[in-house]
């Protein structure tokens, strides 16, 4: 689109001077020029004569992503905060990233566990997507919520992963959306021994840590539950098996698991990078 202001003067170079004023063009664009009309002096020095006039314009793009912040001011009002400062990034020409700034009071933009945040991020990518062709990724971040999620998830994943190395026993999380469950699977990747995967569906779908085929606990077995067996209680008396102890290395190998969907090919938040 073209923006444009007409300046008028006694020349040439006063009306280009007056119609830059009118402008007030950013200093990162090109202004341009046109000619309109040139002035014209009076006859006998009394009668007739006229200014010049000059266009200055330049071309920018319209602001797409207007709606966008629009729909989610209103969505903020309506939370009761206003004045929040809303600021669009665009990486790769696909992924957008929004953030919002509120001062402190974000709590109620988050809610329970990001599902807040998460709702309206779902929702704004419908409307961002509704105005465009090319379809975009949209992350929502407020308060650098994100980033302190990112690191209490990547510790949960491992403390547990450490709990699972020593004793040998799967740990089942809480449900947690895609996003939360790509971060522990990707911090799991980076520990040696155990492994990881997603079970459930839609909003109780939870991510399980699990030992390694092949890879015995530090903790030489003691409370590795193997309830297929008859069970294993601490004085590594087994019931299934008589009065004899449980032998470790006899223990079955992890049942086979569905493949770790969540950890690998394109979903909606894109793969997490981590910097090694």
């Amino acid at each position: 689109m073209i923006k444009d202001a007409i300046g008028t003067g006694s020349s040439i170079e006063e009306a280009r001077a007056a119609a830059e004023k009118a402008l007030a063009a950013p200093e990162d664009v090109e202004v341009k020029f046109e000619v309109l009309a040139q002035p014209a002096k009076k006859i006998l020095g009394l009668f007739g004569g006229s200014d010049a006039q000059v266009k200055a314009y330049y071309e920018y793009e319209e602001d797409k992503f207007a709606k966008v912040k629009a729909y989610l001011d209103t969505i903020l009002v309506n939370l009761g905060i206003e004045n929040a400062e809303i600021t669009v990034e665009v990486e790769n020409g696909e992924d957008v990233r929004i953030s919002i700034s509120c001062g402190d009071d974000y709590g109620s933009v988050i809610g329970r566990r990001g599902e807040t945040l998460d709702a309206i991020q779902y929702l704004t990518r419908l409307v961002l997507n509704r105005e465009t062709d090319e379809y975009k990724h949209v992350s929502i971040n407020v308060g650098n919520y994100r980033e302190k999620r990112e690191a209490t998830l990547r510790s949960l994943a491992k403390k547990n992963a450490a709990k699972v190395r020593k004793y040998g026993r799967n740990v089942v999380l809480e449900p947690m959306n895609p996003y939360e469950r790509r971060i522990i699977h990707t911090t799991i990747q980076e520990i040696e021994g155990v492994t990881s995967h997603s079970v459930g569906s839609d909003d109780d779908r939870k991510v399980v840590i699990t030992l390694e085929e092949g890879v015995n606990p530090t903790n030489g077995g003691s409370g590795y539950n193997n309830r297929g067996r008859g069970g294993y209680n601490k004085g590594g008396y087994n019931k299934g098996r008589g009065n004899r102890s449980y032998n470790r290395d006899s223990a079955p190998s992890a049942p086979a698991r569905e493949p770790r969907s969540d950890a690998e090919g394109a979903t909606l938040y894109g793969k997490i990078e981590i910097n090694k």
